[in-house]
């Protein structure tokens, strides 16, 4: 069985139709507050001075990342919110994912040095992507995380 591609929309948050907003909110809902059993505020103020990645398989949203240029966030560029539907992991759509949004912070951004704040237990699929740990541990609305950073 061949993996279908995703075919990816990336958009700045006034460019957003309202079920494209919709469908991102629910899938970070039923992922970071549902699946992952952690109450948090996701809706945080700062979807407005983000850029959106967002990965569809036939017309559905199923994999999604927010951008923040440097200086908004961290001291550099971010990716975070990086998201992929539970039943399409296994495909292995988060590599296409993290590729997209890579490309996508270099092209709007200009800079190609990223900051992540990764959960602890995804540091392996960040250093496939490049991403190397700085920085100690810490938790982040209860789940242990990692800095890390991709330098050309």
């Amino acid at each position: 069985m061949q993996t279908k591609p995703l075919f990816f929309k990336v958009k700045r948050y006034q460019e957003l139709t309202r079920d494209e907003l919709y469908a991102l909110l629910q899938l970070r809902s039923e992922v970071f507050v549902v699946e992952q059993n952690c109450v948090y505020q996701d809706i945080d103020g700062k979807d407005d001075q983000a850029l959106h990645v967002l990965g569809y398989k036939d017309d559905i949203l199923v994999a999604y990342t927010r951008i923040f240029p440097p200086g908004t966030y961290f001291e550099y560029a971010s990716i975070g919110r990086v998201v992929v539907h539970a039943s399409e992991r296994k495909y292995k759509y988060g590599y296409d994912l993290m590729k997209a949004s890579i490309e996508a912070t270099e092209t709007y951004c200009k800079v190609d040095t990223i900051k992540i704040s990764a959960q602890t237990y995804l540091k392996t699929f960040y250093n496939n992507l490049g991403f190397k740990v700085v920085g100690e541990g810490y938790l982040e609305d209860g789940i242990p995380h990692i800095g890390m950073v991709r330098k050309p």
